[in-house]
């Protein structure tokens, strides 16, 4: 008998129904945004983030990325790669009403909209408000109003899945489109690396890469036990992914995954009762989060950040949902007892609740209604 899984493939995956999926990504949103806002750092290196000892780039424009610069990386770092970097603080404000006004050209075209951030989210056209019937000319309408009614570009990617349409958005970056027709996913998939799947990290890749797995052609020639084997619960998205496979619907609404807080300390703690007042801070703040969403979860996360911004993570589950503040803070504060004393110095202290009760799983069974060759 065969295992279910591999019973998956692009053929199949069209018999059990297509959609029309596109996902738009702003291009270096919060960056592209403060050189709008002001025409002088046009065609400049620019840095959204703290340019403090300890700050940390939010974004930067594509001018910075062209120097190594990047999402995440401590600012000492970006502006030794590019001393002319020029830093913005962060106008939460401002991109928020941006990202509303992208949000409403979306609903313009579908209800169907799937917010992953302020700067990106996935749209299911496959019935589109207007009638137009067309993905591809769904997308090159929403990439044209965003720039006319925000002055900002767009990059998009049109498929049959989620997972592919995200891919083929970074395709073309910036202010780039890019389509993969049904048949073409496994064929797409098989050219990338491995670190362009979502979720594969440095460290995933890394350990790909040992197991002799580089590209997604490499993958696909792993079958389910193997991947079981080295990759537990990662291993049926992975199966899946290497042949172009995502049955996941657009969910508007998408519920929140989790609910946390984190602090950048002013200097690096190494002390057992210095942390423990941090947590505690950290607590208060997360739990007051969780009751104004409403939020009910069964893992609480503890992420510490060294100095040399490695990172080190603890986490504990519950058969049911944490009951009370307290119950919160009392895990939060066994899993900084289980890593104290430390071996080095944290600047860093996080807090997390996951493991929501509304949370879907990432990869629904196999199956929907047939919707046949869909025109795109």
């Amino acid at each position: 008998m065969s295992d279910p899984v591999s019973e998956s493939d692009d053929t199949h995956e069209e018999a059990q129904g297509l959609r029309k999926v596109i996902h738009v990504d702003m291009d270096a949103f919060y960056a592209s945004v403060e050189q709008r806002d002001d025409p002088s750092l046009r065609g400049l290196p620019v840095a959204v983030g703290g340019d403090g000892p300890r700050g940390v780039l939010t974004t930067c424009s594509y001018e910075a990325r062209k120097f190594g610069c990047r999402s995440a990386m401590p600012s000492i770092t970006a502006k030794r790669l590019c001393p002319q970097l020029i830093f913005r603080p962060p106008r939460f404000a401002v991109y928020n009403e941006v990202s509303r006004q992208v949000r409403d050209i979306f609903l313009d075209y579908t209800p169907h909209v799937e917010p992953l951030s302020l700067d990106e989210a996935f749209l299911d056209v496959t019935e589109d408000l207007k009638g137009i019937g067309s993905a591809i000319r769904i997308a090159e309408l929403i990439r044209a109003r965003i720039k006319a009614e925000t002055g900002l570009t767009a990059s998009a990617g049109v498929s049959y899945n989620k997972f592919l349409a995200k891919l083929a958005s970074d395709q073309n970056k910036p202010d780039g489109l890019c389509v993969i027709r049904p048949g073409e996913g496994a064929e797409f998939v098989a050219k990338l690396p491995v670190r362009r799947f979502f979720g594969i990290g440095p460290k995933g890749a890394e350990k790909m890469a040992a197991l002799g797995i580089e590209t997604g052609a490499d993958l696909a020639l792993c079958d389910i036990a193997f991947l079981r084997r080295h990759f537990g619960s990662q291993a049926d998205y992975l199966y899946r992914a290497a042949r172009g496979i995502d049955l996941r619907r657009v969910k508007a609404n998408r519920p929140r995954k989790s609910v946390g807080a984190e602090r950048t300390l002013d200097k690096d703690i190494s002390s057992g009762s210095a942390l423990r007042e941090v947590l505690e801070r950290i607590i208060a703040i997360t739990w007051k989060r969780i009751e104004s969403s409403k939020s009910e979860g069964r893992t609480v996360t503890l992420k510490l950040k060294h100095a040399d911004f490695s990172q080190l993570t603890r986490a504990r589950s519950l058969a049911r949902p944490v009951a009370s503040e307290a119950e919160f803070a009392a895990i939060g504060h066994a899993l900084l007892d289980e890593v104290l004393p430390l071996a080095q110095p944290v600047r860093l202290v996080g807090l997390t609740l996951s493991a929501l009760e509304d949370d879907a799983p990432a990869l629904p069974p196999v199956g929907g209604p047939s919707q046949g060759q869909l025109p795109f």
